[in-house]
């Protein structure tokens, strides 16, 4: 990356990653307006609206909405 220290093995990922310094937020939630930098973060954001969640906890059978959040609550069954 030519702004900062960072560096990508392909071109599309360090395309992806410029927008964090332009602020361009070419993908956009068609339900709020909503924007995002990059594809898989709006993909994300759109389970807000669809009600998915698709990260069950085995133990209790919780559900979330993002795999980090089902990570930290596997720690309260330790």
């Amino acid at each position: 990356c030519p702004t900062c220290p960072k560096a990508f093995k392909n071109s599309s990922s360090l395309r992806r990653h410029r927008h964090t310094h332009t602020g361009e937020r070419p993908h956009t939630c068609a339900t709020c307006g909503k924007g995002f930098a990059q594809a898989a973060n709006l993909r994300q954001h759109l389970r807000v609206h669809t009600g998915e969640r698709p990260y069950t906890c085995g133990t209790c059978g919780k559900s979330f909405t993002h795999s980090s959040n089902l990570h930290l609550h596997r720690r309260t069954h330790s």
